[in-house]
């Protein structure tokens, strides 16, 4: 996402909880173009954390014109296995810390007439066993960013939430290989966010379901 938004000229600000991590990233990033992005050590769990960055975009920047929501977790067991740390830390990150997102960035975004956009998951609306924890959290992340979407749009504010299904990432300790290639990738969620992006500003996809096109070869 953060380098198909750099090819489309937009800076991006990217976030970790460890500074080295984003620095890192954002020296990949500034290959592409140089000046082009950032990196802030933010944590999603704490809305001071939240505060911080958006300021720091802004000292940067003068202005935030999107938010991309995309921290996530992911714990997947029986609940007669799942712990109350796990379920803590699921609901933390995936849901309560894109509260604290948009709490820390809509004030800039409404200035900015600015996008707001959640990546959810398939899983925000097909439950499965095995996944109690992150069910709940991209249930309640669906429905928070519809109902956030109605709340700011009289402020032209855009809110849109995207729900993958499988992408070749390193979520949950993944390492991407070639078996992977029927999934979404992650250029494919970048190049709808630059979609979303460019759409005229009278229509808003504010829900958008994504699948592979196959599935697995069995």
């Amino acid at each position: 996402m953060a380098e198909k938004l750099i090819n489309d000229g937009i800076k991006v600000a990217i976030t970790s909880r460890s500074k080295e991590a984003a620095d890192k990233a954002a020296g990949e990033l500034n290959k592409i173009k140089d000046g082009y992005a950032i990196g802030i050590e933010s944590d999603v769990r704490s809305l001071e954390s939240q505060e911080a960055a958006v300021k720091t975009v802004i000292d940067t920047w003068g202005q935030i014109d999107y938010y991309i929501a995309n921290a996530g977790v992911g714990h997947f067991g029986s609940i007669y296995d799942l712990s109350p740390e796990q379920w803590n830390e699921t609901i933390d990150i995936n849901l309560t810390g894109v509260f604290y997102s948009a709490k820390a960035s809509l004030d800039a975004l409404k200035k900015t007439k600015g996008y707001f956009i959640t990546i959810a998951s398939l899983a925000g609306t097909n439950f499965f066993a095995t996944a109690s924890a992150y069910n709940a959290s991209k249930f309640g992340l669906v429905g928070f960013t519809q109902a956030m979407m109605l709340d700011v749009r009289q402020d032209d504010i855009k809110v849109s939430t995207i729900m993958p299904g499988s992408v070749a990432t390193y979520f949950n300790d993944h390492t991407p290989s070639e078996e992977d290639a029927w999934k979404i990738q992650p250029e494919d969620i970048g190049q709808i966010v630059s979609d979303l992006i460019k759409m005229p500003a009278r229509t808003l996809p504010s829900k958008i379901e994504v699948r592979p096109s196959r599935t697995a070869k069995k």
